[in-house]
């Protein structure tokens, strides 16, 4: 259940209160940032390409056809894994944590205001139709 407008300030006014306060404690009441998180996926993800890749070679070189098949597996796991978290990392502001005073914690803008392809196709075949029937 959303909060009401009331209810927000005060929060917001409650948590300016607490940084201004004793910031230390704030920042480590906001936890941790997910973006390093997420970051730090993709550079495993990487790594797990890479190793994936070497499997494939040494398989491919040394003519054993289960290393390159777990090579390959290796490594279309580790790409999904990273582009996955790549999809998954938050913008700047939206860390999913409450965030200090005067950083925009709102959604991003872009992604709200992008229309679903679904939405893109029946305009096109509504105008069409349009299009058609003049």
């Amino acid at each position: 259940m959303p909060l009401s407008e009331h209810e927000q300030r005060l929060l917001e006014q409650m948590e300016r209160a607490l940084y201004a306060e004793d910031p230390k404690f704030a920042t480590a009441l906001r936890g941790s940032d997910l973006r390093r998180h997420f970051r730090r996926r993709i550079l495993l993800g990487a790594v797990g390409l890479l190793v994936g890749i070497g499997l494939l070679l040494v398989g491919v070189v040394s003519k054993v056809v289960v290393v390159s098949v777990l090579g390959f597996l290796v490594m279309l796991g580790a790409a999904l894994w990273a582009a996955t978290s790549w999809r998954r990392m938050p913008a700047v502001g939206d860390l999913g944590v409450a965030s200090a005073p005067g950083v925009d914690s709102g959604r991003r803008s872009g992604k709200a205001a992008k229309p679903k392809v679904m939405d893109r196709f029946e305009e096109r075949w509504r105008r069409r139709r349009e299009e058609d029937g003049r």
